[in-house]
């Protein structure tokens, strides 16, 4: 795969093949590939924690019956600003109502958001879960770092058929998470992503968000 096409044709994956296993030695080399993103003085602050079968199913029914109760959880960083803004806000609101709209969800219809917003917590059926912690004590230009090689997971996966979906939706029950998995509390959890093999069938994995164009992020000086 040409990477310009690596890039332009990935997505948010939010249905996969369940039941169609990621044989571990294409986990391994997914990340190896990775491994090779950018990062100040090469220190490579990321921490990877993968969980697939049972440990996968235990981690998921947890977090998704956080969110079934309503647990509205509390985050130790915030993904998002506090205050928002345009065109900020606009652009968030377009994306969740394109993507309702698609699905048919109506507004208003809280009920139908909040149980495709649960899907999340259900890694979308992916065989594999991927999480990401980093040490507390690491600063900013290392969690630019960690953007870089999380794109680079994203990125390495289509070169073996495999999608991916990145999730900050698990922050908010990052204590549940972060003992499933037996991270060490000098880390912090930085976020999840489902991976596996996308279902070509499902309506949502037809949705396709835009982009801006150069001219109205970039000036040439």
């Amino acid at each position: 795969m040409h990477v310009n096409e690596a890039i332009t044709g990935r997505q948010s994956v939010r249905a996969f093949q369940k039941g169609k296993p990621v044989p571990r030695d294409i986990i391994e080399a997914v990340l190896s590939t990775a491994s090779r993103a950018p990062s100040g003085s090469n220190i490579q602050p990321w921490h990877v924690w993968v969980a697939t079968g049972e440990r996968l199913k235990d981690i998921a029914g947890a977090c998704h019956a956080r969110h079934e109760q309503g647990d509205e959880g509390e985050q130790e960083y915030n993904y998002y600003p506090v205050k928002w803004r345009e065109p900020y806000i606009g652009r968030r609101r377009n994306t969740g109502w394109g993507l309702y709209g698609h699905l048919g969800i109506q507004k208003g219809d809280k009920e139908s958001m909040s149980r495709q917003h649960g899907r999340n917590y259900l890694f979308f059926d992916a065989p594999v879960a991927l999480f990401f912690t980093i040490d507390r004590d690491m600063e900013l230009g290392s969690w630019m770092d960690y953007g870089m090689f999380l794109q680079s997971i994203m990125l390495a996966a289509r070169g073996f058929g495999l999608e991916t979906c990145a999730q900050a939706a698990f922050l908010k029950y990052h204590d549940t998470v972060m003992s499933k998995i037996g991270a060490p509390p000098e880390q912090m959890f930085v976020s999840a992503m489902s991976l596996g093999y996308p279902d070509p069938d499902a309506p949502v994995n037809q949705y396709r968000t835009p982009r801006l164009a150069v001219n109205e992020f970039t000036v040439f000086l």
